[in-house]
C-alpha cells in the first residue's frame, strides 16, 4: 500500500520502542554473559524482527496487558537466538527488569532516528509520542535530547490507558488540539498500534525493518528514516 500523501500529514504520532528507540542489546548480552550464558548483542539483535512478529500474532489472539506482553517479548527473543531457558535466563532477565522499571531499557537510538525526527519537526509537523510504557519515556526522551521535539507525550502507564484502546489516540488529538484527518500514527506492532489507531481513525505506517508484514493491509517502512523522507520531500 502506498504511503500517505505528505500534504495530507500535518500531525504525526509516533510510538517509542520500535519505532524511535529499541532495547539495549549490548546491556541484555552482558547480564546474560555475567551468569555464564553465551550471548552476544549482534544475535539478540537480528533475532528481535522474528520475536516482535511472533509477539504480535499473540497480541491478535490473547488480551495480555502490556507489562505482561513485554516479558512474554523476552522468553520469545532468548529462544529466537537460540539461548535456552534456564534459571540463569530468568535471573539476568529480572535484573535488567529492575533496571527497565527505573531507567527504560528501551535506550538504543537506531541510526538516522535523531536526525529525521528533527527534519520531521523543522518541517513544521506537530509531533507526539503515544506509547504502552512503564512511566519512564518523559525521561528517557529527555535524556536523549529529543524531549524538546515533542509537544506532548502519553505514556499508558501515567494515562492510564494502554494501546490498542482508541482512548490514548484520540487523548493525543486533543491534546494537540489536532483532528484524526490530518493525523498519522507510526508504529511496529499490529495487532496493537494498527489496530488501535484504526479504531481511533487515524491514518497508520507500520515499521516493519525486517519485511516480515508482506501480509499487512497498510503501508510499511523500513524505518522512521524512510518515513520522515517521504513525508519531508515526497521522494520516498
Amino acid at each position: 500500500m502506498e504511503l500517505p500523501d505528505p500534504a495530507s500529514v500535518r500531525t504525526l504520532l509516533l510510538d517509542a520502542g520500535g519505532v524511535l528507540v529499541r532495547p539495549d542489546f549490548e546491556r541484555v548480552a552482558a547480564a546474560l554473559r555475567q551468569r555464564g550464558v553465551a550471548a552476544e548483542a549482534d544475535v539478540l539483535r537480528r533475532a528481535e524482527a522474528r520475536a516482535k512478529r511472533e509477539l504480535d500474532q499473540r497480541a491478535g489472539e490473547a488480551g495480555e496487558m502490556d507489562e505482561e506482553r513485554g516479558w512474554v517479548y523476552f522468553d520469545l527473543l532468548l529462544r529466537h537466538a537460540g539461548v535456552a531457558r534456564s534459571a540463569a535466563t530468568d535471573e539476568a532477565l529480572a535484573e535488567l527488569k529492575a533496571w527497565h522499571d527505573r531507567h527504560c531499557l528501551w535506550d538504543d537510538v537506531p541510526e538516522g532516528v535523531g536526525t529525521a525526527l528533527r527534519r520531521l519537526h523543522g518541517a513544521g509537523l506537530r509531533m507526539a509520542v503515544v506509547s504502552n510504557s512503564n512511566g519512564t519515556v518523559r525521561r528517557l526522551l529527555e535524556r536523549l535530547g529529543f524531549l524538546g521535539l515533542f509537544e506532548e507525550v502519553l505514556d499508558s502507564a501515567v494515562v492510564g490507558i494502554e494501546k490498542p484502546d482508541p482512548r490514548i489516540f484520540r487523548m493525543a488529538l486533543e491534546r494537540l488540539g489536532a483532528t484524526a484527518d490530518e493525523a498519522l500514527y507510526v508504529g511496529d506492532i499490529y495487532h496493537v498500534d494498527v489496530v488501535g489507531s484504526r479504531a481511533a481513525g487515524i491514518r497508520v505506517v507500520l515499521v516493519d525493518a525486517a519485511g516480515l508484514y508482506d501480509d499487512a493491509d497498510c503501508p510499511r517502512v523500513a524505518s522512521l528514516v524512510e518515513l520522515a523522507r517521504h513525508l519531508v520531500s515526497g521522494d520516498a
